[in-house]
């Protein structure tokens, strides 16, 4: 008689509750800001976008954080929050959900900086969260370095040199075009900076940590060793040594 057993289909990582909330919120944020837009009530773009000028010269350093959540038409929005479900459900799968989030806005708001220090006078707003986008790239690019994805929804390589190379375009790109080009190539690139940084650079203390309590765990091993063996040359030879 057959057995049949269930099989399950997935496309795509899991939707993980970070994720899934960052979603939810990032959308209600867009459909506000499109209804208050469209009936002129405000300007959420001009007070909660990024706009270097407005947080060196009028302060609002609120903006670097809440830029992140606001998207100028509806593929903008799309493209970033399923570049945030793919590459960013494995990475909250690995670290939990409180280093995800810090990771997150660790990443948006490093962009943001480094858009406000290459143009501190620049009036053109910046929005969206592509700047923690590339920061999940540069993520996933050095925990799963060897795993296959497609680039550009065509071409198969391994995720590090996809990296590599989206890397190399912002940087080519951030010299080509000034800061009224409409995209801040600067911003990515500082996402993928904030997020190298973090992974490879300031875990450098807590490496270096874990060498020193090995080598004074060493040191006490052979003390340890030296008093055994001259504990053991004054106790009676007759005597059992367990």
């Amino acid at each position: 008689m057959p057995r049949y057993r269930q099989v399950e289909f997935s496309f795509g990582p899991p939707l993980t509750p970070v994720i899934k909330y960052l979603i939810i919120f990032t959308t209600a944020v867009f459909v506000v800001t499109f209804i208050v837009e469209a009936r002129g009530w405000a300007d959420p773009v001009g007070w909660f976008g990024l706009t270097p000028y407005l947080v060196t010269h009028a302060f609002l350093l609120w903006q670097p954080v809440t830029y992140l959540f606001l998207h100028g038409d509806f593929w903008h929005i799309l493209f970033n929050l399923f570049m945030l479900w793919m590459f960013g459900g494995e990475l909250e799968q690995r670290w939990g959900a409180k280093q995800f989030l810090f990771y997150f806005f660790l990443t948006g708001i490093g962009a943001g900086l480094c858009d406000i220090a290459v143009h501190p006078s620049a009036k053109i707003p910046t929005i969206g969260n592509s700047g923690a986008i590339y920061g999940l790239l540069m993520a996933y690019g050095i925990l799963f370095g060897d795993r296959p994805v497609l680039f550009s929804m065509i071409l198969p390589m391994k995720a590090k040199w996809m990296v590599v190379i989206m890397g190399a375009i912002e940087l080519l790109s951030s010299f080509r075009s000034g800061s009224g080009s409409g995209i801040s190539h600067v911003a990515h690139l500082g996402g993928m900076l904030f997020g190298y940084i973090y992974l490879r650079g300031w875990s450098l203390p807590y490496r270096w940590q874990l060498q020193y309590h090995e080598w004074r765990r060493a040191q006490l091993r052979k003390k340890f060793e030296v008093y055994m063996r001259d504990h053991e040359k004054k106790d009676d030879p007759n005597r059992w040594v367990n």
